[in-house]
């Protein structure tokens, strides 16, 4: 455009904003922003684009769900119930399954997506601690993640606890007896729950407030957090030629990440679509309305709560009695130990710089080979987890393997105290092995196959040396005080 051209419309708003709100500097810096490239970034994403779907299927349900436990006689779509006494939560629910256009698919997407969405997180954590990229100065950012985590488990129930049906009363009286196990005050958090005596009148009502308004506007919050410090401290990224503490080597954020962001984001709804129109779960019609003196057979929460149910089902049914006040240990031990595990996850950043004296910032990642302790650590809590998650479905297990619940209760106990050791031990040890064999690789090069026989009458293996590539992968990191020691002896 040549300086005697009036600018067009757009052009002179664009000029507006900008002086005033600084959107072309910012917009020239952060969108030009360098991503690196590596598929264990996409479960972030994925994380991301779970919780979108949630909100956006969330919406729709609210339009048809009434979070009331008022009794109603149901006269719907589902005939097996036609006449039934039920509430107006669980009533609600059925005709959203069977009365309206698309609702099953919807509710089936709602549920899905949140399995994937506490998966993810899981998962996305886990790569994080493995790498190491919780370190200096991402700490807070790990926190963020962390409780985005644990508010997920929460938020989880909530939305499990709403239909009202007997799977998930079932549940409910398992947080009540939770609650009365806390000394002292124990009836009294139970009272202000259910608003009085289990179940009360009052449960779906403040659950339905929880789950769709306060602890989405808490998570909305963090992510939002956790987002705008990713781009603060730009991303970490495994060592390789050309990448150092200072610099980032990938794609730009516009226009190449945004696209492939945006296709993914589209793999991904499509994907739990697709999941939530061919696979049922959680058919509400089957169990019926919640009645407290009932509970259903093979009754099972969501998987990311199954551990927390494992620890009240292989602990002792121990009592004591204290002053006049009986202690349900059996309950109230599980109670404690449920948030401990997930703490422990949330302050190890801490306790890692605190054992290492390791103050320094760190942006280039850790191959989870080159910290033994720390990837036994993580898998020892991993064995743990799957262990609990097994004992939750103790009854399950027993009666598909054919066996005796004392048995696998008992099998379930012994190996929450030994197969964390065990895993760490072999963990450590295949580390450290791995190690020796990137040490090899580097002095002698890759084993080819070809033999070749030396003047002097010898056999010999032809070996392939690395590329300088290669070499810089293998040596860019630490030497773990274990190999150093192995090597002076």
């Amino acid at each position: 455009m040549s300086a005697t051209e009036t600018p067009g419309k757009g052009e002179r708003v664009a000029d507006w904003l900008d002086g005033r709100l600084g959107i072309h500097s910012l917009g020239r810096k952060y969108l030009r922003k360098v991503f690196p490239d590596h598929w264990s970034f996409l479960l972030g994403e994925i994380c991301l684009y779970s919780f979108v779907v949630l909100v956006l299927t969330g919406i729709f349900l609210t339009f048809f769900f009434h979070p009331s436990m008022n009794e109603v006689t149901y006269h719907g779509g589902y005939l097996p119930l036609n006449g039934v006494r039920m509430s107006e939560a669980y009533a609600s629910t059925v005709r959203l399954s069977f009365d309206v256009r698309g609702g099953l698919l919807i509710r089936q997407l709602h549920h899905w997506a949140a399995l994937v969405f506490v998966a993810g997180m899981l998962t996305h954590m886990m790569r994080h601690f493995f790498t190491g990229s919780f370190r200096k100065p991402r700490e807070i950012n790990w926190l963020f993640g962390w409780a985005l985590l644990f508010l997920g488990l929460f938020e989880g129930l909530f939305g499990y606890s709403l239909p009202d049906d007997l799977l998930s009363g079932t549940g409910l009286r398992f947080v009540n007896g939770a609650l009365l196990s806390v000394p002292v005050v124990g009836t009294y958090l139970s009272m202000f729950l259910f608003g009085g005596e289990f179940p009360g009148h009052d449960i779906v009502a403040r659950f339905y407030s929880l789950h769709i308004l306060i602890i989405p506007g808490i998570m909305a919050a963090l992510v939002v957090a956790h987002l705008i410090l990713v781009v603060y401290h730009k991303h970490t990224q495994f060592a390789g030629p050309g990448r150092t503490e200072r610099n980032v080597v990938g794609t730009p954020f516009m226009p190449v990440y945004l696209a492939k962001a945006g296709g993914f984001f589209f793999l991904v709804f499509g994907a739990l679509t697709l999941v939530a129109a061919v696979a049922t779960i959680n058919p509400v019609w089957v169990y019926g309305p919640f009645r407290p003196d009932q509970v259903s057979t093979g009754a099972q929460p969501d998987w990311y709560l199954g551990f927390a149910e494992g620890l009240v089902r292989v602990m002792p049914g121990w009592e004591i009695t204290l002053w006049g006040h009986t202690l349900v240990l059996g309950v109230l031990i599980p109670v404690v130990v449920f948030p401990l595990l997930l703490v422990f996850i949330g302050v190890y950043p801490f306790l890692e710089a605190r054992v290492t004296g390791d103050r320094r910032e760190h942006h280039l990642l850790d191959r989870p080979r080159n910290r033994p302790v720390r990837t036994g650590i993580g898998a020892a809590w991993i064995s743990l987890y799957l262990v609990l998650l097994a004992g939750g479905g103790n009854d399950i297990v027993a009666t598909r393997l054919h066996l005796s619940i004392n048995t696998v209760t008992w099998t379930v106990r012994v190996a929450v105290f030994v197969l964390p050791a065990i895993v760490f031990v072999v963990t450590r040890r295949v580390c450290l092995g791995l190690q020796l064999r990137d040490r090899e690789l580097v002095l002698h090069g890759r084993e080819t196959g070809v033999i070749k026989r030396m003047p002097n009458g010898e056999y010999v293996e032809v070996h392939q040396p690395l590329t300088r590539a290669e070499l810089h992968t293998l040596t860019a990191h630490e030497r773990p005080r274990e190999l150093v020691e192995h090597e002076r002896r």
